[in-house]
């Protein structure tokens, strides 16, 4: 059952986000952020261009102060993986790693765009071809066929479960699964089956994908694997409820300068908004976008 509604909702807890929950929640606002920080860009990254910050500063720094202090206003912080969202009337509804069903009045995206791949030989030669990054884009052309999962969390797990409703053979190949207790029992009791404590090595095809080789050498006869690493792309999560991308590359969501979307109450902030993928510029959205959706959360209540 979901709880009661937040008025924003933030997904992702890098540079764009921080700024985001920083100014809704000074609007006086309830707001959740969902993420972890060390799935941010910026986290591994140093930072010696930004203003008013002297000399070089390591991304980790800056994301640990930026967490401290989203939490001293107000802001309340969840580590959880965004499953699935959709629409009940003038709500959002997510689906989390947890099990939770959550809604909002308002939502922002700022987890950024990129999908990490394995780096392995044949992945890129395969994309498109038998190699997939998108559960729900893809899964409909791997009715009847044996597939196989390749991730270690939520986004890879998740994928799996939905793959069973269209594949007749699942693997999921893990180094080691971390999740949430819910979701590994429900993998648990599916029927995926699960290769742990070994990775891919290579994948196998000659014009399109047959088969994968793992690293303590077995091999596995599959049509297509899933690159499911980290959490559920932004893209995947955006298209599922009807966000319209840009017309030209189709990569980024396509905002207003108030960083709005085409879906009212949906804003997005960040490098999902598209380049140039500074901190800076990251920061700048998410103030509006922060703002921005704050408002609107307080007119639907006043409406409501």
């Amino acid at each position: 059952m979901a709880e009661n509604p937040y008025d924003v909702v933030i997904i992702g807890a890098g540079p764009a986000g921080i700024q985001a929950a920083i100014h809704a929640s000074r609007k006086k606002t309830s707001v959740l952020m969902l993420g972890r920080i060390e799935n941010s860009a910026l986290y591994n990254a140093h930072i010696e261009n930004y203003a008013c910050l002297d000399g070089v500063h390591e991304g980790r720094e800056l994301l640990e102060a930026g967490m401290a202090q989203v939490k001293r206003f107000g802001t309340e912080v969840s580590p959880e993986d965004v499953l699935k969202i959709g629409q009940e009337g003038e709500l959002f509804s997510l689906d989390l790693e947890s099990g939770r069903t959550i809604t909002t009045r308002s939502l922002i995206f700022c987890m950024g765009v990129s999908k990490k791949k394995l780096g392995v030989p044949g992945e890129k030669e395969f994309a498109g071809r038998g190699v997939s990054y998108c559960v729900d884009c893809d899964a409909n052309f791997y009715r009847g066929a044996t597939v196989a999962v390749a991730g270690n969390r939520s986004a890879a797990i998740d994928g799996a479960l939905t793959l069973l409703g269209y594949a007749d053979k699942v693997y999921l190949i893990a180094r080691e699964l971390r999740a949430s207790d819910d979701l590994l029992e429900r993998l648990k009791s599916s029927e995926v089956e699960v290769i742990e404590g070994t990775w891919v090595k290579e994948i196998l095809g000659e014009n399109a994908v047959t088969g994968l080789r793992l690293e303590d050498d077995r091999e596995l006869e599959v049509e297509g694997i899933f690159i499911e690493l980290g959490s559920k792309g932004a893209l995947e999560l955006a298209t599922q409820i009807g966000v319209m991308l840009d017309s030209e590359f189709f990569k980024y969501i396509d905002t207003t300068r108030k960083q709005e979307t085409n879906i009212p109450g949906i804003y997005a902030a960040g490098d999902i908004c598209g380049p140039p993928y500074q901190m800076a510029k990251a920061v700048g959205e998410g103030c509006v976008a922060g703002m921005e959706a704050a408002t609107y959360a307080r007119r639907q209540k006043r409406a409501g």
